[in-house]
């Protein structure tokens, strides 16, 4: 079987976050788990990642300073350049603001792009805490440009009045949490980003978070969203780990889980 390159980037960014800092370490903690030696490099659908030389860690963007537009411009620049190498990316975060600039990239890079969004939030604030780039408004700053196809959201279960306006004023499909199936039929015509906010997970399965949102995804739930969803996978990210209250690295390997899974469907093209 044929299969595709994948990079794997770091994108260490908390300067966006507007409650604790600590995610621009994550990246590193991932790796970490990725490579720990109490599992192993096999996913659950049969990839072997340990013997397998069509995907690279291109390390993490090294950023001057913490100016927000130049942090945004150099992410998308960096993405761009992967994907123009033919390589599908895999970003690790950071907080959630670096995914504006990285599926915008691939919009760029995409005709008819879907976003897929997993995630406790919407991130649909036109302008939070003064931030317009805030962790809070990737989504919002997504939409404005007018490049996605369709933006489908589960797990969300803190819709307020304006985040409830703004999907409205998008037309961004929302499944929220109270209303999840394990049953759900996602599917996409056309090529998928996935971008998995941790704390779409429940606190018990994922407490390396900022935000606790009680009632979320078990890891179970999330694995099968990752397997299961319809459309061909050409990129994603997982954002949002705050290593600083993460418990003996137990959201550091969940992380690790997703990505492994994840890294095997971009490979094979699924």
């Amino acid at each position: 079987m044929s299969q595709h390159k994948v990079a794997l980037l770091g994108v260490p960014v908390d300067h966006n976050s507007s409650y604790l800092p600590g995610a621009a370490s994550a990246p590193a903690r991932i790796r970490e788990a990725i490579h720990c030696d109490s599992s192993n490099m096999w996913t659950e659908l049969g990839v072997n990642l340990g013997d397998n030389e069509n995907w690279v860690n291109v390390g993490d963007i090294a950023f001057p300073n913490d100016d927000r537009q130049q942090t945004s411009q150099m992410i998308r620049a960096t993405a761009l350049e992967l994907i123009a190498e033919g390589k599908r990316v895999l970003s690790f975060g950071g907080d959630h603001s670096v995914s504006f600039p990285l599926i915008d990239a691939h919009a760029q890079s995409y005709d008819g792009l879907n976003v897929l969004h997993v995630d406790a939030h919407g991130d649909l604030y036109d302008d939070f805490g003064g931030n317009p780039l805030s962790h809070a408004s990737p989504f919002a700053r997504l939409m404005e440009t007018g490049r996605i196809s369709r933006l489908l959201q589960v797990g969300i279960r803190t819709l307020n009045s304006h985040q409830r306006a703004q999907a409205a004023k998008f037309g961004v499909e929302i499944i929220e949490m109270k209303d999840w199936s394990d049953n759900a039929q996602i599917g996409f015509d056309g090529p998928v980003y996935l971008s998995i906010d941790l704390d779409g997970l429940d606190p018990a399965f994922a407490p390396g978070v900022s935000h606790y949102e009680p009632g979320g995804f078990s890891s179970r739930q999330v694995i099968d969203i990752i397997h299961n969803f319809k459309g061909a996978l050409i990129g994603a990210d997982i954002v949002e780990l705050n290593p600083h209250r993460d418990i003996n690295n137990m959201t550091a390997m969940v992380a690790a889980r997703l990505s492994k899974e994840i890294m095997g469907r971009l490979l094979v093209g699924g």
